[in-house]
């Protein structure tokens, strides 16, 4: 045989703050301690090691990933505590990174030249055909336009704003053509 309870509204409430009481008054008896990169929340491990208390809402810890050259750290210590991970890690030096002899430095600028150069080329090969056609902007009128002016209009600004973008464009390509100039 089953049971039912009834309580009212207010013994619940009574209830749910009673249990947020309880929770929150065992929360608070777990402290916990930082110990330059590392926390602790042992006592007699903060106290030896001169640890100070953290106080005033959660602590979370991201465990870091450890470079493998120098990077000492902090030492893994700290009986029941957590580790906050390896410290700073840091990016290899630039001199111990891959170098290109000259030779292929050479080829790979005369590549990137020789393909800039091939974009320019199609970039002002496509404006060519956009001034064509813009026509000092009195473009021909197409089917649909001969009733329709406002669609002629449209067309005009569309070629307009085509012109300048790919006039920019050239200008971009420029621009990187003469960072690839011979030093």
């Amino acid at each position: 045989m089953t049971q039912a309870f009834r309580f009212s509204l207010p013994a619940l409430c009574t209830a749910a703050v009673m249990a947020a009481f309880c929770m929150n008054a065992s929360a608070q008896d777990s402290r916990i301690y930082r110990c330059g990169h590392e926390y602790t929340n042992n006592a007699t491990v903060a106290k030896q090691r001169d640890c100070k208390l953290m106080e005033g809402g959660n602590v979370t810890i991201v465990q870091g990933t450890r470079g493998g050259g120098g990077n000492s750290g902090s030492s893994g210590g700290g009986g029941g505590g957590a580790s906050a991970g390896g410290g700073v890690v840091t990016a290899p030096p630039a001199a111990a990174a891959a170098r290109v002899d000259t030779d292929s430095q050479r080829a790979r600028d005369a590549d990137a030249r020789a393909i800039l150069e091939n974009e320019l080329r199609r970039a002002q090969a496509r404006q060519n055909e956009l001034q064509k056609e813009y026509n000092n902007g009195e473009p021909e009128r197409l089917g649909p336009e001969t009733r329709n002016y406002q669609k002629y209009l449209d067309r005009v600004a569309e070629l307009k704003a085509a012109i300048a973008r790919n006039e920019s464009d050239m200008d971009g390509i420029r621009r990187e053509l003469s960072r690839l100039q011979p030093r």
